[in-house]
């Protein structure tokens, strides 16, 4: 090995110049901890891709090191990539209690059932031999979420997990800022933060407006109202179910997360809803339109979600009625604005009536702003700094930040995801690389799709397809049946009958060229094919569909 047990190491394989799939390595001694596992949704090029996880190459190379998972909350972008990481690498998995709830309902999903989740309070540390991990209470827009104080002979790490700073938070729970300033006074050698809203001055409204804001909706609504909003906003269901009781409403719950996140947080008592005031869809009709909320997912404008389906009458129970409120309680990712802004239109047309951020405060953000943010730095007073969860620029913001609040440049990395960071007692420094690209999940495949199917996706979906169909005999070589040509994507066969038979001749020609050079091998023969297509159909339509000859022999 030849390394000095000195160092630790930071290795980001997630979460960094992009949103999601939020996943760190620390490294120290003969130990590997990795904080959150986390999934991102595929960008628009990424064709027919589900989801996206981080790349655990590095981690499946030091699988003997790894000592456990540890979880700062239950958001898909820090538990999503679970199942998957769980199946190569059975490690156990630490987390507090509704986030264990939702991962247990996740492999459950996944048949996983060997894994040992070991559920942790918030104020309690995990000893592991070079590791003592400490849970610290923290706010963010889902219940049970922690900052992590990771205590090590050389000093503390601390990574904040998606925080904001809420003083009046739904659950009484507030964010232990004593303790982090107790650390912070003693010393903390690093922090890791938060940097998804740094770009917005001030603070983040307390989840309590968002209460306010439901109850005066609801006090002057005489139709049904529907709301949707984030399954995991555990906090932002309270709210609609304490303003449904208040106001004498019954609530369906709509959409399969919604449900199980429901289920889940109802049974651990996060979430207190009274007895009878939840009723099966199937009931809907016994009641008026005024003794109805409907609480759905698609705050995202996802097409197969409830309000989507509802919005175009796909949905199979529920309909969107003239004069329903709809209220969207949710912001629209960055990338998902058209898609949100298509349902509301929908909603529109179909005479309901629309509330969303820009009209009312039926909505605040999890993350914090940069008051809030410069609190965090004030107090944990780090010596060295690495903005994580964002985009590029929002990590620069962040540097920005800490760098005006007085600290050093030299002691701030603003990082790509596997870039690895060795800290000492004396210095930090960039040191190497691993390997850290995104990994595709189509359907049951994991990383079999790379960029080369990508790009025949993207031809295929711009440009379409041609198969060249040809039977030739064995003997001498001739044409014995065909050329026939299927296209799909390209142009409408029926009324394209004169371009269908030049391109038949076409492949004649260059077969029959081939034949008198006594050319006999398939690929030289296919690619002749290919290449005088190729240029024919350019010339006459200055397209470029992928063409596929298929020669059989007789």
């Amino acid at each position: 090995m030849g390394r000095k047990p000195t160092k630790i190491r930071i290795i980001p394989l997630g979460g960094l110049k992009e949103i999601g799939k939020n996943m760190t390595v620390i490294e120290y001694k003969d130990e590997m901890i990795i904080v959150d596992c986390g999934l991102s949704f595929p960008e628009d090029e990424m064709l027919g891709i589900d989801i996206v996880i981080p790349d655990i190459t590095y981690v499946m190379k030091n699988k003997d090191k790894v000592k456990g998972i540890f979880l700062t909350h239950g958001h898909e972008d820090h538990i999503g990539a679970l199942p998957y990481v769980l199946k190569r690498i059975n490690v156990p998995v630490y987390g507090t209690q509704l986030t264990l709830g939702l991962v247990e309902t996740k492999l459950k999903e996944h048949k996983i059932t060997d894994v040992h989740l070991q559920r942790v309070e918030a104020g309690t540390t995990t000893q592991l031999e070079s590791f003592e991990v400490e849970f610290i209470r923290s706010s963010h827009s889902i219940p049970d979420a922690c900052a992590l104080a990771i205590h090590t002979s050389l000093g503390v790490i601390l990574h904040t997990g998606d925080f904001k700073i809420d003083y009046t938070p739904i659950d009484g729970q507030l964010i232990d800022l004593q303790r982090i300033a107790e650390l912070g006074k003693k010393g903390i050698l690093l922090m890791m933060a938060d940097s998804t809203n740094v770009e917005r001055p001030g603070t983040t409204m307390s989840e309590r407006n968002v209460g306010i804001t439901f109850e005066n909706i609801f006090s002057s609504t005489k139709n049904r109202i529907i709301v949707a909003t984030f399954a995991s906003n555990v906090h932002r269901v309270q709210q609609i179910v304490n303003a449904a009781y208040k106001y004498n409403r019954k609530i369906v719950i709509s959409g399969r997360s919604m449900v199980n996140v429901v289920s889940v947080a109802q049974e651990l008592g996060t979430l207190v809803i009274p007895e009878g005031l939840i009723i099966d869809v199937n009931h809907i009709d016994q009641y008026d339109d005024h003794e109805i909320v409907i609480i759905t997912t698609g705050s995202q404008g996802e097409t197969m979600a409830g309000l989507s389906r509802m919005a175009t009458s796909e949905h199979r129970k529920l309909d969107i009625r003239a004069g329903d409120t709809v209220i969207i309680s949710a912001t629209p990712i960055p990338g998902n604005e058209k898609l949100v802004s298509r349902v509301i239109n929908q909603l529109f047309e179909k005479g309901a009536d629309v509330i969303y951020e820009s009209l009312a405060d039926v909505h605040v953000s999890g993350h914090a702003c940069q008051e809030e943010l410069k609190l965090m730095h004030r107090l944990a007073n780090p010596k060295y700094f690495i903005p994580v969860h964002g985009e590029f620029r929002h990590l620069k913001q962040h540097a920005k930040l800490a760098e005006n609040l007085g600290m050093d440049r030299e002691n701030i990395f603003t990082l790509q995801n596997g870039n690895i960071v060795e800290i000492t007692k004396d210095y930090a420094k960039l040191a190497g690389n691993v390997p850290a690209g995104p990994v595709l999940v189509d359907g049951l495949g994991v990383g079999d799709v790379g960029n080369i199917v990508l790009r025949d996706r993207k031809h295929l979906a711009e440009d379409g397809l041609m198969v060249v169909v040809v039977t030739i005999s064995k003997e001498n070589g001739k044409i014995v049946a065909g050329p026939d040509i299927i296209s799909r994507g390209f142009v409408y066969v029926r009324e394209s009958e004169v371009l269908m038979d030049e391109a038949r001749q076409i492949v004649k020609a260059a077969l029959e060229q081939c034949e008198q050079q006594n050319i006999k091998e398939w690929a030289v023969l296919k690619s002749s094919i290919r290449d005088a297509l190729k240029d024919f159909l350019y010339e006459k339509t200055k397209r470029r569909p992928m063409i596929l000859p298929v020669i059989m022999e007789v």
